[in-house]
């Protein structure tokens, strides 16, 4: 991927793109905060998405991936938290083509153009009245509002809006995701919709938006669990006036590039995030023979309860470190593996080195942790993101209502 200047893309404030809206408000289905929200462009936008493959895939997912799959094309998405009507049979999927048809109708569109998103517990019907009560209380502002409405656990929202410009045009890219347990996508409970002004043809989007699914979203963990309901839906509705992208081209590269900065940023933001955490772990795996083999890597390392475990407790313990790089079917020089803890090496061609342990104790005491391994068997890379594992992450989930 090209490596672009930084007044090629820029991180601005946050703001909606040119005819994106969107609203969150409270309705009832949390006790307090905002649980209810929309999100739409005054004109139809090129659509893609990535979707769970959860085999339980909920009603409101199968719904917007029907919808996208038909012509890559959304004008509008009704979302909600608390409830994620999912595993709730004919009735669930009822309740969600209700859900579409009446904010088809709020926005004067025909249904095929919008979508649904829900996130919560899976099991419950959605209370209906609750919802047809609450679609005429929305307005199309440009508040960030809507990025409340989707949250359950998490802290606090994951937002990123950057610029950059393409023949002359600047066109805006604003993201916004929810997820904090049940965190382990292929594509947990885990929703992402990246915005933007830009003019690209649908088919070219879902190629762009798939490939760099795999290298964020795809590549973190929080516990090893994916959910029901998790979609990565990006529109392009063309109003900044840009040629349209055309795959080689510099203005592609540029787009591209500003794309994956947005789903990484999200990424990352979720794994700070996972629930009870307390640092953000980083890994980075050099020299691998493939790069599923590097990716394998660096997802296995960040994803294991041990290594998670002896990070939140700040213990450079590596050698739960290795075991995971050996319980892993990538390609190995088992006597050339080499670690490192936040640049501190511990071990090379697979053996201890001497190492200050209160020295690297005191660095995994701060908010970020990055490991990195080099496997010494070719040209490929790896990333992944994750978490510690903490009291508060069994406490949270051993209190999640039923």
């Amino acid at each position: 991927m090209q490596v672009l200047t930084s007044n090629q893309i820029q991180t601005v404030a946050f703001q909606w793109p040119a005819g994106f809206y969107s609203d969150g408000i409270h309705i009832g289905l949390r006790k307090a905060k905002k649980d209810f929200g929309w999100l739409f462009s005054k004109v139809p936008a090129a659509a893609a998405g990535t979707y769970t493959t959860n085999q339980f895939q909920a009603a409101p997912t199968k719904l917007t991936k029907m919808m996208i799959n038909q012509d890559h094309q959304l004008q509008g998405l009704l979302l909600n938290s608390a409830i994620a009507n999912s595993c709730t049979g004919k009735q669930g999927w009822k309740n969600a083509l209700q859900e579409q048809q009446w904010l088809a109708n709020k926005l004067a569109v025909d249904p095929s153009l919008i979508g649904v998103a829900s996130t919560g517990l899976i099991g419950a019907q959605l209370p209906m009245a609750l919802i047809k009560n609450g679609l005429p209380q929305l307005t199309p502002t440009k508040s960030d509002a809507v990025t409340y409405a989707v949250l359950t656990t998490d802290q606090h929202p994951k937002t990123i809006s950057v610029q950059c410009e393409l023949s002359g045009h600047l066109v805006t890219l604003t993201g916004f995701a929810k997820g904090s347990g049940m965190i382990h996508p292929k594509m947990a409970t885990m929703l992402g919709f990246v915005t933007t002004d830009a003019a690209v043809d649908g088919a070219v989007l879902q190629t762009m938006l798939s490939d760099n699914v795999d290298s964020t979203f795809n590549q973190i963990t929080v516990d090893g669990d994916t959910s029901t309901n998790d979609m990565v839906v990006t529109l392009a509705n063309g109003l900044a006036d840009n040629p349209s992208l055309t795959a080689g081209t510099t203005d592609y590269k540029i787009f591209n590039q500003a794309l994956h900065l947005v789903l990484s940023s999200l990424a990352k933001q979720i794994a700070a995030d996972g629930e009870g955490a307390t640092k953000l772990v980083e890994c980075n795996v050099t020299q691998a023979a493939t790069l599923t083999d590097g990716q394998q890597v660096a997802k296995a390392i960040v994803g294991s309860n041990l290594v998670k475990a002896a990070i939140f407790g700040e213990d450079p313990n590596w050698g739960r470190i290795i075991s995971t790089i050996g319980a892993t079917d990538a390609e190995l020089d088992i006597d050339h593996v080499d670690i490192a803890m936040n640049g501190i090496p511990l071990v090379a061609d697979s053996l201890a080195l001497p190492f200050d342990a209160a020295a690297v104790k005191a660095t995994l005491g701060q908010t970020q942790v990055v490991i990195d391994v080099d496997l010494h068997a070719g040209g490929a890379t790896g990333q992944a993101w994750g978490c510690d594992l903490t009291y508060n992450y069994v406490k949270i989930n051993a209190s999640y209502h039923t």
